[in-house]
């Protein structure tokens, strides 16, 4: 059914249930495999730096966060390919995805209310309206 699939995560709580959903949906094809997408955003990118004290120790503190992802999908018998991508989130999943051969894109919700979303706006909604694949966003 789903054999390349694409997991985006911030490595939040709601990332992690996603990752869960996207273990059961390869599961159910013989040889699938997930890809987990992780986009750093120039301003959090920024704010990891003087949190972390520099790059190089911010992009460990991101691979720490990631290898949760990556051990629990390995865990599980599939094969898993980690990409630190950087850009808009939104926007980055988006090109990523439509330029890539994948057959679903997991996504987890933060679940923010409805105003929260209409002045922040939302990327898992962002990209299930742009994305030319199935998304399975994961609340």
């Amino acid at each position: 059914m789903f054999k390349n699939l694409l997991l985006a995560t911030d490595g939040s709580e709601h990332s992690l249930r996603a990752a869960e959903r996207a273990i059961d949906l390869a599961n159910l094809t013989e040889g699938a495999s997930i890809e987990l997408v992780y986009v750093v955003d120039g301003s959090m990118s920024k704010s990891d730096v003087l949190q972390y004290g520099d790059s190089d120790s911010a992009s460990k503190k991101r691979e720490e966060i990631l290898s949760v992802f990556k051990d629990k999908i390995e865990g599980a018998g599939i094969p898993v390919k980690v990409s630190i991508l950087h850009g808009n989130p939104a926007e980055t999943i988006i090109n990523y995805t439509n330029r890539n051969d994948f057959d679903c894109l997991v996504v987890g919700s933060r679940g923010r209310s409805k105003v929260q979303t209409m002045i922040l706006g939302s990327v898992s909604h962002k990209v299930m309206k742009h994305v030319n694949i199935p998304v399975l966003m994961v609340k």
